[in-house]
């Protein structure tokens, strides 16, 4: 077998050991958990760091997820759960808790996610939660790994987390509980030596798929051996060991020899551990020589103890390796490792990570001699331009079989270059330069087989588009400050599928943006309402993310909230809240009500037209009922008599009158009007005006009357049943009753010819019974012997103070009589 030899550069970071990070699993149970239980924001209760003693007792009663992490709180008591029946997710970590209260999870029984880690529980409580999916009792006091016999009754639970620096040893019966369980996943340890493990412990947990296992096996080997000989005979195809190896580790032996008989598992994972150059090369013999698929490295400090480095000689053995992952390496010495491996027998390797390596070269060999290679991820490095195309390497062919490369968070600057040099990765389909320093100064020209590209997180602008391929399908444009997406910058990406804009500060999703489109992702701008026009142009669109955004709840929003499909919102409706008005600010859009008529114009208009209508014919109705016809010509003759009156405004103040009384009756009272009104008031000098006698010919009879009334000192008014039935009478006193408040004088005066019920007064008359309240009024006696004393009162009331009225009426006669001949003097 052919042997080639690689020699992988990584730059150095540190001459002492740094501190190593913590692996942290239950991490991934906040996310799982927030996803799972949570259908709104205001069922979310985060309490944490608040230096709570106990738990409030007025949480919601629709709470599904509660955060009450790093606070005092001593002791769990039951009381404040009681109405929490709809409780998922509860977390209380480092709260130095040492009791439960008994019968408190029976409170919770849609609990599903409970975390209690990192507190001073010196047992394993009771618990009795037939939902819950994952626990978490790792970071405790207790003493032993025995689980109680209630944990038989959890048969959804997936994932358990086990971990105490006081419990030393694992007994044989510590699981029996779980035994019928659906366990997947068993986190065991607390990072301290045991100083037993009896056989046959896990081999109980018969459905356990992934084993992790926090416990350093330095100097005890034989019982790392018992326990592995366990996980071989459950279904567990996943191991993962935790600090296997503490710091200056010196391993003697082969400790990973049953690897080699396990044909379960496929995948082994280590993380936080010390790794001499010698244990290295005895694990991945061990690897090599398994049915292992993939060897994975997170956060490991690499020491070279030997002269060779990492060396591993060739092996007569066909190896089915297919995934080696190295992220976050810290190297203990300062100098490039040394590499040595016989690529050979990595021929079925097609995925390969390092990351976090401190990696600035790609070797030249390295580049061509991974014949099945298709995925390479190189991302959080020291890559550059140069770097990576090292100008000393002259391959005839580049990664052969590559189809994914990953570069993000490197130092890669000049998309044209590498636009230009992607055409020598001939299968090369998608390009990952996430977290970079890209600048676009020149044309790229990309080869037709990259159909994705992600240039997110790098300061680039509007003008990013011009610098695609319009062979892409999926672009991840994320957080790279647009502020605008126009219908012209997809044209110059015509098959593009799926789009990821988030993170920017674009405001409108402008209409028709690309037909071809799939998925859209849109969040974390600066929109404040989706169109329904803005969606109706892409008819492939089947996910659509558009949370975290201002939006304005309104009638703009009207269509977003009750029409749009929301099985197209990935995340809705969680990331959907009112930014505006702020009567509804942080309201969730899924519980905004708005109505349609408020928002639609013309359903408004088809309300209002037949409203509008009732009204108006129920005014028109009432208009009418009420004699509206009269009191609008009233009105409009009103306004007649005001803007006479202000035209002669000056005139009135100077003017005389005429006649010493108008006297207005109606036709039906003619007779007793002429054969004792008249005479009567004539013959005692008074001066008359009659309308039978002194009306113009051919004026207007209104005209006539509003004449007469201002000729007249005063308005007599002759009551009776028919006056209140004539119209022409209410248009004299109609004006009667102005004329006297224009000129601020009582100039009327009542005669009440017979009685007038106040139930027959017409509703145009209703004035009539105020004036006679507060006018005096003569009655028309019957008895003959009181007929002499109305007569006198009634000619004192229009000889009240007229001797300027007939001194007036006196000068007028004497102008006049100027222009009367002689022979008809004797006639005046």
């Amino acid at each position: 077998m052919a042997r080639q030899s690689v020699q992988v550069a990584l730059l150095l970071w540190t001459t002492t050991l740094l501190s190593l990070r913590t692996y942290c699993l239950a991490e991934l149970m906040d996310d799982q958990g927030y996803a799972s239980c949570v259908t709104s924001r205001r069922r979310v209760q985060n309490l944490s760091g608040q230096n709570l003693t106990n738990v409030p007792l007025d949480l919601n009663n629709d709470t599904q997820y509660l955060d009450i992490s790093d606070n005092p709180l001593v002791k769990l008591q039951a009381d404040p759960f009681q109405r929490l029946s709809e409780l998922c997710f509860l977390k209380v970590t480092s709260c130095g808790l040492r009791l439960i209260d008994q019968g408190l999870f029976v409170h919770t029984p849609k609990l599903k996610f409970l975390n209690i880690s990192h507190n001073l529980l010196d047992y394993i409580p009771d618990l009795s939660l037939p939902l819950l999916k994952i626990l978490d009792l790792a970071g405790n006091q207790y003493d032993s790994y025995k689980l109680p016999a209630t944990f038989e009754t959890m048969a959804n639970l997936s994932v358990l987390y086990l971990g105490s620096e006081n419990a030393l040893q694992v007994d044989f019966n510590d699981f029996d509980s779980l035994s019928d369980s659906s366990l997947q996943h068993l986190i065991l340890g607390g990072g301290v030596k045991w100083q037993r493990y009896d056989r046959g412990s896990l081999v109980k947990i018969k459905s356990l798929q992934k084993i992790t296992l926090k416990v350093p096996f330095c100097e005890n080997f034989d019982l790392f051996q018992n326990l592995l000989e366990d996980v071989n005979e459950t279904q567990t195809t996943d191991l993962e060991l935790v600090n296997v190896l503490p710091d200056l580790c010196n391993v003697t032996g082969d400790p990973f020899r049953s690897l080699r008989t396990m044909p379960l598992v496929k995948n082994v994972t280590i993380v936080n551990t010390w790794i001499n150059s010698s244990f290295m090369v005895i694990l991945f013999k061990n690897v090599l020589l398994s049915n292992v698929r993939m060897i994975t490295f997170v956060n490991i400090t690499y020491s070279e103890d030997t002269p060779d480095g990492f060396k591993i000689p060739t092996l007569n053995h066909t190896t089915v390796i297919r995934s080696i992952i190295f992220d976050g390496v810290t190297h203990y010495q300062y100098k490039y490792p040394i590499v040595e491996i016989s690529v050979d027998m990595f021929s079925k390797l097609d995925y390969l990570k390092f990351s976090e390596t401190g990696m600035n070269i790609v070797p030249c060999n390295f580049m061509s001699s991974l014949p099945s290679l298709e995925t390479l991820d190189l991302s959080n490095n020291l890559l550059t331009d140069s770097g990576f195309w090292w100008s000393m390497c002259s391959n005839t062919s580049v990664f052969p079989k590559l189809r994914h490369l990953s570069l993000s968070k490197n130092r890669f600057m000049d998309l044209s270059f590498i636009s230009q040099k992607t055409h020598e990765m001939k299968y090369l389909e998608s390009l990952d330069l996430s977290f970079n320093s890209i600048s676009l100064d020149k044309p790229c020209f990309w080869p037709t087989h990259i159909t994705e590209l992600s240039l997110s997180n790098n300061n680039l602008g509007n003008k990013v588009f011009s610098f695609l391929s319009q062979y892409l399908q999926r672009v991840d444009l994320s957080k790279t400050g647009i502020t605008a997406l126009t219908r012209e910058d997809l044209l110059q990406v015509p098959t593009l599928t799926h789009l990821f804009l988030s993170f920017n500060r674009i405001k409108v999703i402008p209409t028709d943006l690309s037909p071809t489109l799939v998925s859209l992702y849109i969040d974390q701008n600066a929109i404040t309402s989706i169109s329904q026009e803005s969606l109706v142009g892409l008819p492939s669109l089947r996910t659509v993310k558009a949370g975290d955004n201002p939006f304005v709840c309104s009638c703009d929003s009207y269509w977003f909230i009750t029409a749009l499909n929301k099985s197209l919102l990935s995340d809705w409706p969680l990331d959907y809240t009112c930014s505006t008005p702020p009567s509804v600010a942080n309201l969730p859009m899924s519980e905004y009500k708005i109505s349609k008529i408020s928002c639609e114009t013309w359903l408004q208009a088809a309300v209002a037209l037949p409203v509008t209508m009732v009204i108006m014919l129920a005014l028109c109705s009432a208009f009418y009922a009420c004699d509206g016809v009269w009191y609008t010509k009233m009105l409009w003759v009103w306004i007649r008599v005001k803007r006479r009156g202000q035209k002669q405004a000056n005139l009135l103040s100077n003017m005389t009158f005429r006649y010493h009384s108008f006297i207005s009756y109606s036709h039906q009272d003619s007779a007793w009007v002429e054969s004792k009104l008249v005479p009567s008031l004539e013959g005692a000098g008074l001066s008359l005006c009659i309308h039978e006698r002194d009306f113009v010919p051919g004026q207007w009879i209104v005209d006539n009357i509003i004449n007469c009334v201002e000729a007249s000192y005063k308005t007599l008014f002759v009551l009776s049943n028919h006056f209140v039935q004539s119209e022409w009478c209410n248009y004299e006193l109609f004006f009667a009753q102005h004329r006297a408040l224009d000129t601020q004088q009582d100039s009327l005066v009542f005669i009440l010819l017979e009685p007038i019920p106040t139930n027959s007064l017409p509703k145009k008359f209703l004035k009539l019974r105020s004036l006679l309240n507060q006018q005096t009024y003569l009655e028309w006696p019957k008895d003959e012997r009181k007929q002499q004393v109305f007569w006198v009162n009634l000619r004192s009331m229009l000889q009240v103070a007229d001797h300027r009225i007939l001194k007036d009426m006196a000068l007028a006669l004497a102008e006049s009589a100027s222009l009367i001949p002689d022979d008809l003097v004797p006639l005046l």
